[in-house]
C-alpha cells in the first residue's frame, strides 16, 4: 500500500454560479486548461494517483485531458446528478483502496505549493491523523471556521458562524488529507440518509469525524486565489501573470519596431503586436494574437488567435480565446471564447458613487468586492457596433445585442436584444 495520498479531484459541479462562464476546470489561464495546468502541478509534488469527479457535460473532455497526462495516472468518474461535494467524493469511492489515504481538493482553489508540501510533510510524520489546510485570516470570511482546542486538535467546522462569533482565525481550504477514506466514506452515507434540505452534507461529515478522530490544520498565509463566481477568473487570472517574469518573447511572435513592451510580459508563438500598440505587463498575450495599430493590453490576459484591434484598450481583463475586437474598450471585464466586440463597444466599470459594484447571481444580487467591474460575456456573444453595458453586467451565450444599446441587466442566452428606432424626416427650411 502506497503512503502517498491519492488525489480526489473535485472538477464538476453545476457550475451555475459562473453563468454565463462555463466548466470551471475547463478555463484556460495559458495554453492549457486548468485541470491540466493543476494535476501537472500535483504530480510535481509527487502524488501519482488521482480520482477526477467530473460531471456529464463536462466527462468527455475531463476524459480526453486525463489520457494526455503521462506524469501521473489519472480516473474520471462521474458525479450524475449536482447534489454537493459529499455526493462528489462518494461518486470517487468505487475507483479507490478504502483504507488507501486520500487528499480532497478542488481543481479551482489556487494555492502555493508550500501549503501542499506541508501537508505531505505532516501526514509522513503522522499518518494516522487527518490534515486541514487553514487559511489565517485577521478579517471575516463568509466561509468554514475550524474548532481548535488547547491541545491545537480540531474538533469541529462551523459554517459562516458572524464576525462576532468566529471560533478561530482558521478558514477551512478545501485541502484535506485523511488516512483512509472508509471513515469518511461512512459518515457521508449517513449524513445524506438524514432528512435535511441543507447541502452541506460534507461538511457535516467531517464535523462528526472530528469530535471522535484526530485532526489537526495547517495553518497558511499565503495567497489563496478560488473560482466561485464570475469575477474570480481575474483573480485567478492574476495569480498567473505573476508567475510572468520578465519578457518572454516567442521567436516566431512579431513585434513592431514602433510597438512597446513594458514589464513582465509573455508574447505567444505566431503573435504580432503591430506599430504604435503597448503591451503593459503583467500581461500575457496568446498564441496567434492580433494586437493591432495603436492598441493597448494591460494587465491582462489575452489567449489564442484574439483580435485587439485598432486603438483597442484591454485593461485589466481576461479575454478568452478566439474573440474579436475592435476600436472598444474592455475594462475590467472576463469574455468568454468566441466573443465579438464591434467598434466603439464599451465595458462601464466604475459606478457613479464609486462604490462596490453588485452583480446577480441566480437572482440575488451580489457585492463583488471590486470598485471596479466591468461586464462577463458568454462565448460566442456578439455585440453590434457602440453597444455599452454597465458595471456587474453579465451576457449570456451566444446572445445578440444589437446597435448603440445600454445593456443595464443581465441577458440570458442565446437571445436577440435591440433598440427600436424611430426616425422622423422632414424637409428643411
Amino acid at each position: 500500500m502506497s503512503s502517498t495520498p491519492t488525489l480526489i479531484v473535485l472538477a464538476g459541479g453545476a457550475s451555475s454560479r459562473m453563468w454565463p462562464i462555463r466548466e470551471k476546470s475547463l478555463l484556460r489561464f495559458g495554453p492549457e486548461p486548468l485541470l491540466t495546468t493543476q494535476l501537472r502541478r500535483y504530480a510535481a509534488l509527487g502524488f501519482r494517483e488521482a480520482v477526477i469527479v467530473a460531471n456529464p457535460d463536462s466527462v468527455a473532455e475531463v476524459t480526453a485531458l486525463a489520457e494526455s497526462l503521462t506524469e501521473l495516472r489519472a480516473r474520471v468518474v462521474v458525479q450524475t446528478e449536482a447534489k454537493g461535494m459529499g455526493d462528489a467524493i462518494l461518486a470517487a469511492e468505487p475507483a479507490l483502496d478504502p483504507e488507501q489515504p486520500i487528499t480532497i481538493n478542488q481543481i479551482h482553489d489556487l494555492v502555493d505549493d508550500e501549503l501542499h508540501a506541508r501537508m505531505l510533510a505532516a501526514h509522513a510524520e503522522n499518518p494516522t491523523a487527518a490534515f486541514v489546510a487553514a487559511n489565517e485570516r485577521p478579517e471575516y470570511f463568509p466561509g468554514g471556521y475550524l474548532v481548535v482546542d488547547a491541545s491545537g486538535r480540531v474538533t469541529g467546522i462551523v459554517e459562516k458562524p458572524g464576525a462576532d462569533k468566529r471560533p478561530s482565525n482558521l478558514v477551512n481550504i478545501v485541502i484535506h488529507l485523511y488516512p483512509h477514506g472508509r471513515a469518511l466514506f461512512d459518515a457521508l452515507r449517513a449524513e445524506y440518509g438524514r432528512d435535511l434540505t441543507s447541502d452541506d452534507h460534507y461538511e457535516r461529515a467531517m464535523d462528526a469525524l472530528m469530535k471522535t478522530a484526530t485532526f489537526r490544520a495547517i495553518p497558511y498565509t499565503g495567497h489563496w486565489a478560488a473560482l466561485k463566481f464570475p469575477w474570480h477568473v481575474l483573480d485567478v487570472m492574476n495569480v498567473f501573470l505573476s508567475q510572468i517574469k520578465g519578457q518572454q518573447v516567442d521567436e516566431s511572435a512579431f513585434i513592431a519596431k514602433t510597438a512597446t513592451l513594458v514589464g513582465d510580459v509573455y508574447v505567444g508563438p505566431g503573435a504580432k503586436v503591430f506599430p504604435g500598440a503597448a503591451v503593459v505587463g503583467p500581461a500575457y498575450v496568446g498564441a496567434g494574437v492580433i494586437v493591432g495599430n495603436n492598441a493597448l493590453v494591460r494587465h491582462s490576459m489575452v489567449l489564442e488567435r484574439s483580435e485587439v484591434g485598432f486603438t483597442t484598450e484591454v485593461a485589466r481583463s481576461y479575454v478568452a480565446e478566439r474573440c474579436a475586437m475592435h476600436a472598444c474598450r474592455v475594462l475590467d471585464s472576463v469574455f468568454a471564447p468566441g466573443v465579438n466586440f464591434s467598434a466603439g463597444c464599451t465595458t462601464a466599470n466604475l459606478r457613479i458613487d464609486h462604490g462596490h459594484v453588485f452583480s446577480a447571481v441566480k437572482g440575488n444580487k451580489l457585492d463583488t468586492g471590486r470598485d471596479k467591474f466591468g461586464a462577463v460575456i458568454g462565448e460566442g456573444a456578439f455585440l453590434g457596433v457602440d453597444v455599452m453595458t454597465m458595471p456587474g453586467v453579465k451576457i449570456g451565450a451566444q446572445a445578440e445585442v444589437g446597435p448603440g444599446m445600454h445593456v443595464h441587466h443581465d441577458l440570458p442566452a442565446n437571445v436577440r436584444a435591440y433598440v427600436k428606432q424611430e426616425i422622423v424626416i422632414v424637409e428643411k427650411e
